[in-house]
């Protein structure tokens, strides 16, 4: 029998054995020992206790009360003790804490009253020579020499190993690697439980954003930039330390606070002031002193109630807005703000569709002479949104929503095609009396590439000469570093488009000599035509004279816009401008009224 049991143990390949299989050989060995109980067998025990001297797994035999009466040399190993000092050791005191003790006086309990064969459990054993040691431990029963008695017995598997490598990794999954901070995925878990139903207090949540760290880690290297981030941690690490703050790196240079306790508004206002200018003050590397400035979004409300994705959606509205509003800055989520900008956003989220829908439409500003007033010089093209829930909506609400959204190209198309269409209808109609039109180009559409060839297709279409189009630019677009938008203005102006700068001084008028802009019409715009919109004002009457008369030195013809009523025409007459534009002809006109005004110009 023990022959057949120590080739069962033996047999392995080469592998050790799982615990689980050891475990049950060994039971199993037992129980076939008390089966054949007699004297002629006791040589079959002593061969058992050989084996079990010899097992890897911890074994301990126990009495009725669960006290250790026998304990094998693994055992004592994995304690960092004789096995011989384990007797009369209670199998509940091997344990390193209370947690653990309770589980095997539990585990024993249950042994002797559910008649369970076996009970196994994760714990921490207590090791005399080093820290603790983590082991799965499995309790089992073992017959006695007389019918009906049954004794404890301990299985111990060293597992401290595993665990580490297990707890290594946990951290690792959880824990961003540059910086040692929790990472997104633990910071979204902190934060669902910090927003569960019976969280009592306030949460406040800081959102914080590094401004332009792509200069330091592309002027200075990823490796400078990786040690920015470590210090930006360390940073927000001391100055939350009394809080009781979860810090976490979400994504480059991003990192959120999250704050749970008594709080209010202007205790967290003030800890995120202190972080931010903790975060200018240098810090030096290889003599190079580098502070940075970051943005933070803030959110403080109750903890119980709402989402962590509502929560998140807010800090990052907030961070977003304190970008915008120039960086370096905190912002503090406004419920009511946020209710007007989701009325905003979701506008410009459907700006494709409502193009794909026909919902916009073409509206243009008449530009008349201003000596012969019944006379339309150009008429200027533009958008609206015919929305159908919030009405008619004009060109400045969509606009900079679409260039966020990256609409502005299809928007530009849309109404540069659509705008030679009509020109192209008007000549058709009224010949020689139909107008140019002149179309604004957003600064992403005058930089695109494929800008020239649209013209040139869309003049080729409709059959049109490349000057019944004026293509109109701003002193910004102009200064486009990498001069895109001159080499588009060139190649057009060579197709034959007639070329407009809006001009709001002289710096703006002398950017056509400086880049040698092949420019024929400027038109004034802003305060230099404002500030003759009430009264002949001297000072702003020689400053306008001055820009009239530069620009009739360069040849240009000059326009304004925004001319509010007949004085104001004659006033802006009167000083040299040619043509103008605004409310004393229209604000806006349709396609419709712009043929009405054609026929009356064509009547005269």
């Amino acid at each position: 029998m023990a022959r057949k049991w120590a080739a069962t143990l033996a047999d392995t390949e080469g592998v050790s054995l799982p615990p689980e299989e050891l475990e049950g050989s060994l039971l199993s060995f037992a129980q076939e020992l008390r089966a054949d109980a007699d004297p002629a067998h006791e040589g079959a025990k002593l061969r058992f206790a050989a084996l079990y001297s010899a097992s890897p797994l911890g074994i301990a035999l126990a009495d009725r009360d669960g006290v250790i009466v026998e304990a094998n040399p693994a055992l004592g190993r994995m304690l960092g003790r004789r096995s011989e000092s384990l007797r009369g050791t209670p199998i509940p005191s091997l344990a390193s804490t209370d947690k653990g003790a309770a589980t095997l006086t539990n585990g024993l309990a249950e042994l002797a009253e559910a008649d369970l064969s076996l009970y196994r459990q994760l714990i921490v054993l207590s090791n005399a020579e080093d820290d603790p040691l983590w082991v799965n431990v499995t309790l089992s029963q073992l017959p006695g020499d007389d019918s009906g008695q049954v004794y404890p017995v301990l299985m111990v598997e060293d597992v401290n190993d595993l665990h580490l490598l297990q707890e290594r990794l946990r951290h690792q999954t959880l824990h961003d690697s540059l910086t040692g901070l929790p990472n997104a995925l633990s910071f979204s878990t902190k934060l669902e439980s910090a927003v569960s139903a019976d969280s009592s207090g306030q949460l406040a949540l800081v959102y914080l954003d590094i401004d332009g760290f792509k200069v330091i880690n592309d002027g200075l290297g990823a490796d400078l930039g990786d040690q920015v981030l470590r210090s930006v941690g360390r940073k927000l690490g001391t100055v939350f330390a009394e809080h009781d703050a979860f810090i976490a790196r979400l994504s480059g240079d991003g990192f959120a606070v999250l704050l749970h306790g008594e709080l209010n508004a202007t205790e967290v206002i003030a800890l995120v002031q202190r972080v931010l200018d903790e975060l200018t003050e240098p810090v030096y590397y290889d003599e190079l002193g580098i502070g940075v400035s970051a943005s933070a979004g803030i959110v403080v409300r109750k903890a119980a109630g709402g989402s962590a994705s509502e929560l998140q959606r807010a800090a990052e509205i907030a961070l977003h807005r304190a970008k915008e509003a120039g960086k370096a800055q905190w912002m503090l989520f406004d419920p009511e703000l946020d209710a007007r900008d989701r009325s905003r956003y979701r506008l410009g989220a459907t700006i494709a569709g409502a193009l794909e829908n026909g919902e916009f439409s073409l509206v243009f500003q008449p530009t008349v002479k201003l000596a012969k007033q019944h006379e339309l010089a150009v008429v200027n093209a533009g958008l609206r949104w015919n929305h159908p829930e919030f009405g008619d909506l004009e060109s400045d609400v969509f606009y900079p929503l679409a260039a966020t959204t990256g609409m502005t190209i299809p928007l530009g198309r849309w109404l540069l095609t659509e705008s030679l269409a009509a020109t192209a209808r008007w000549r058709e109609k009224f010949g020689d009396a139909a107008p140019e039109v002149c179309v604004r180009l957003p600064y992403r559409l005058a930089t695109d590439p494929d800008l020239v060839l649209l013209v040139k297709e869309e003049l080729d279409r409709n059959d049109l000469p490349a000057g019944a189009l004026r293509l109109c630019t701003d002193g910004p677009s102009v200064l486009d570093p990498r001069g895109e938008v001159i080499d588009s203005l060139a190649v057009l102006a060579d197709l034959g488009a007639h070329l407009v700068l809006a001009v709001s001084g002289s710096a703006d008028l002398e950017l056509i000599r400086t880049h040698q802009l092949p420019v024929r019409h400027v038109i004034l715009t802003g305060e230099v035509v404002d500030a003759l919109a009430e009264h002949d004002d001297e000072v702003a009457s020689r400053h306008l004279g001055q820009l009239v008369a530069r620009a009739k030195e360069m040849g240009l013809r000059i326009g304004a816009e925004g001319v509010r009523d007949a004085a104001h025409a004659e006033r802006l007459r009167a000083l040299g401008v040619l043509a103008g534009r605004g409310p004393f002809i229209a604000e806006s006109a349709t396609t419709s009224d712009v043929e009405e005004l054609i026929d009356r110009h064509a009547a005269v």
